[in-house]
């Protein structure tokens, strides 16, 4: 297939992502897409988290966090779309990257450059308001009150024990507001655990989850939630609803992935030549 032949096909496929995407929208008007999740992300690094970026920005929107704290940082994908919708928003949030940066044997082990490239990004753009806390997750919840969280992301070691330590280590610094993320909710392979324990919340607390991207689940921890907050918790129990939201959010996601593949392409190349 010739070259001129692949654009055109590619083409075709974008309008048709882009149009069954709008019939899914459409189809579910009472759910509340704005437009800050079309948002281009400003850093894609290395990261299994791409997918669920345009959902970090809406989350950011739909929620308005005071105080937001993120446990595993790592390159920093998630935590920078976090800050890049605050900073766009102008909002007041606070928030926080707790992260020992050296690595797990789920994430892998990995040297001093990722913590500087992390505390570069973040001092250039969002110093102002943003911190990064180089430290274990138990010692960093000693310098939180308790209530002062409205959002809290967890993706540390992903074994049920630890994610389930986190979460009730966390618990009390949660606000009437609280919002817990689960990533990697659904993986199952060797002693990943994440979607156990997510099994377990869900008797508890309203929760709504994406399966693409290694899993996302989101958590209403607190019984004042905007309505927005609502709507996507209520959704949980129609399964049309259900995938009419992971179908758009996917798509928006796969964008991002393949944003990074070939900005990864274009390194490759360059270093080539």
């Amino acid at each position: 297939m010739n070259s001129s032949k692949k654009n055109v096909d590619s083409s075709i496929d974008l309008f048709s992502d882009l149009q069954i995407l709008t019939e899914d929208i459409n189809r579910y008007p009472n759910y509340s897409l704005n437009t800050i999740s079309f948002m281009s992300p400003v850093e894609l690094t290395l990261s299994a988290w791409h997918e669920h970026i345009p959902f970090a920005f809406w989350l950011i929107n739909a929620h308005r966090p005071r105080v937001l704290v993120e446990l595993g940082t790592h390159y920093g994908s998630s935590y920078f779309a976090f800050c890049q919708a605050i900073d766009q928003l102008n909002l007041s949030t606070k928030s926080y990257a707790v992260d020992m940066w050296k690595g797990d044997e789920h994430a892998g082990f990995y040297g001093e450059n990722v913590y500087s490239s992390v505390e570069s990004h973040n001092k250039h753009l969002y110093s102002r308001f943003s911190t990064l806390m180089r430290t274990s997750f138990d010692e960093a919840s000693e310098h939180f009150s308790e209530g002062e969280i409205d959002l809290l992301h967890i993706d540390g070691y992903h074994t049920y024990e630890a994610v389930k330590n986190d979460f009730e280590v966390w618990l009390p610094k949660l606000s009437n507001r609280g919002v817990v993320v689960f990533h990697d909710s659904n993986v199952r392979k060797d002693d990943f655990g994440v979607y156990k324990f997510v099994s377990e919340l869900r008797k508890k607390y309203p929760c709504f989850e994406f399966s693409h991207g290694h899993g996302l689940t989101i958590i209403g921890v607190g019984a004042d939630q905007t309505a927005t907050m609502i709507q996507l918790f209520s959704a949980d129990n129609n399964a049309n609803k259900v995938r009419h939201i992971q179908t758009i959010f996917s798509r928006l996601g796969k964008a991002c992935a393949d944003e990074y593949e070939v900005k990864k392409i274009k390194l490759e190349l360059a270093v080539r030549n």
